[in-house]
Formats: C-alpha cells, sequence, structure tokens
C-alpha cells in the first residue's frame, strides 16, 4: 500500500519545511548581519555554515520528511532515524554554531550551571547511555510512541543529552569541559559499548518487543502522531504489516542493525579525525617534547 494515502500534511510537514528555512535564514542574519552585537566574534567559515545547513537539513529529513512516517510503520527506519539524530546532527550542530554564540548562550546565568555540569565527560556519557538504554524497554517505548507530549519530550531530552554528550570532544571554547589528545579515543569507544546492550537486546531478541509494530491498535494510536487524525478516521488500516513484507521480528532485528552500522560509522569516522589532530600536533610540536622530557631527564639525573 502506498504511503501516498496518508496526504501530502503527513509525507512532507509544511509547517516544518517553513521552519527550517527560517531557522537557516535567522543562522546567517546573526552570523553575518548582526555578529557585531557578540563579544569576540570572528566571520563565519565556510565549515560552519556547511556543518549548520547539513545539519538542519538532516533534521528535516529525520523528523520531517517521509522517513518519519515511514519510521512509524517500520522500527527499521526508526533506528535509521536515531542513530542520525543522537549521533550525527549533534556533532554538526556544535561545529556549525560559532564559539561566540555558543559563548553568549552558556554564560547565561540560568543556562551556565545545568550546562557545566551535564557536560562533565563522565556524567554525559552515563546520562546518555541511561536515557538510550530507557528509551528502549519495551513498556517505557510503547508509552512514549502512543503520547504525543512524552514523544516530543523524551525525544527532545534525549537529543539534549547526545549534545552533551558530544560536547566534550567537539566544543573548541576554552573553559569548558573537554577531553583531549587519546582521551578522546577511549572516551567514543566507552559510548559505543555503553549502547551496545540495547542494541544488542533488539538483535537477539527471540520475539517482537514493540506493540506499536506489533499490536494493530497500539500502531494506530502510534500514527496519530504524524497523521492527523481526521486523515486517520477516514482510513481503514490494520497495521503496518500492510505496508512491508517483513516480518516484525526480521524488522526489529534488522533496526538493531542498522543502528550499530551508523554508530559504527560515524564513531570510526570520528575517531580517525581524532588520531590524525593527534598525530599531527605530535608532529609538529615534536620538537618541545623531546626538549621538555630532556630536560626533566637531566634534572632527574642532576637529583639522583
Amino acid at each position: 500500500m502506498p504511503l501516498s494515502i496518508f496526504g501530502f500534511q503527513a509525507l512532507w510537514s509544511p509547517f516544518f519545511i517553513v521552519s527550517t528555512l527560517f531557522v537557516i535564514a535567522l543562522y546567517f542574519f546573526i552570523t553575518i548581519k548582526k555578529r557585531h552585537l557578540f563579544e569576540g566574534n570572528v566571520s563565519l567559515t565556510k565549515k560552519e555554515a556547511s556543518a549548520f545547513i547539513i545539519a538542519v537539513v538532516l533534521l528535516y529529513i529525520v523528523k520531517g520528511s517521509p522517513a518519519d512516517l515511514l519510521g512509524h510503520i517500520l522500527f527499521s527506519v526508526h533506528m535509521a532515524q536515531m542513530a542520525l539524530l543522537l549521533m550525527l546532527i549533534p556533532p554538526l550542530l556544535i561545529t556549525g554554531i560559532p564559539i561566540w554564540i555558543w559563548k553568549a548562550l552558556i554564560e547565561n546565568r540560568f543556562i551556565k550551571p545545568m550546562f557545566r555540569f551535564f557536560t562533565k565527560p563522565l556524567l554525559a556519557l552515563i546520562v546518555f547511555s541511561g536515557m538510550f538504554s530507557i528509551y528502549h524497554i519495551p513498556l517505557v517505548f510503547d508509552v512514549i510512541k502512543q503520547n504525543e507530549w512524552y514523544h516530543i519530550l523524551f525525544t527532545l531530552l534525549l537529543f539534549i543529552s547526545s549534545l552533551f554528550l558530544w560536547w566534550p570532544i567537539m566544543n573548541k571554547l576554552q573553559g569548558e569541559h573537554q577531553v583531549h589528545g587519546l582521551s578522546k579515543i577511549g572516551y567514543i569507544i566507552a559510548s559505543a559499548i555503553l549502547i551496545t546492550p540495547a542494541c544488542a537486546l533488539i538483535i537477539f531478541s527471540n520475539h517482537s518487543m514493540y506493540a506499536t509494530y506489533t499490536s494493530g491498535e497500539a500502531w494506530l494510536k502510534a500514527m496519530e502522531l504524524c497523521v492527523p487524525s481526521s486523515k486517520m478516521a477516514s482510513l481503514t488500516l490494520s497495521g503496518p504489516e500492510l505496508f512491508s513484507n517483513m516480518s516484525t521480528i526480521e524488522d526489529q532485528r534488522l533496526g538493531g542493525v542498522i543502528m550499530k552500522i551508523i554508530q559504527e560509522v560515524i564513531y570510526g569516522v570520528i575517531l580517525g579525525m581524532v588520531f590524525f589532530q593527534w598525530y599531527k600536533s605530535e608532529q609538529e610540536n615534536a620538537d618541545e617534547i623531546t626538549n621538555k622530557a630532556l630536560l626533566e631527564r637531566q634534572a632527574f639525573a642532576a637529583n639522583k
């Protein structure tokens, strides 16, 4: 059965399109026309602009395009959405927003205490991994997927926790929590390990875990999150099986695999970048490091 039966609004989210264009326009207005209002401002770079535009466009694709509707039908698509939303968009946003804007936001007296607390590396790892695991507990997942406000709130909190997770290794703002050098590699590996149990449970389960993808009644209620209720009332549907030849258990396992593959690819790319930056820094400071080591050795020998 074609997705077109749900109508243009459900497929393309016109309000989201307008919002996306507005956010991009506002971004350039602030970073170019109004940057003089920010202390320490510098010219917007192509890297920053590109990263921000890609992040916002990806956000629309994930939450506003037909992919969002399909994510309510196929669990595998939903997991691809979550992987992009939590593992690719946050580092792009952190890179795309100039540090002088970040500084102005973080220095706000209401935001600063919370931001400084939750971006502590160890806490950021624990909070994100915990929320990710809790979200995929079947009872929690089904409740969230069938209630619009729970869905909005938990998705927003999960996204914010992913920003906190990526902040220590992506931000370049002096005075903020940062993980340096090869410690970044350990931080990224730890993040990958901590979310693995939730993915493994989904992949290796012997039964379909989520009612919103198996129960017709629960699925129809969940579909109301992206399809107008008046439109849903005009359709005669029994469940997601009308739109796919895959069994629910195959779809579930595929979703877990997709999540891990996307996560491994993104983490692998960032690990490569981190290692290259570390190696470049070591090469550029090789003489300084050598001289420091010699001085320390001479001092040790003199005191021996």
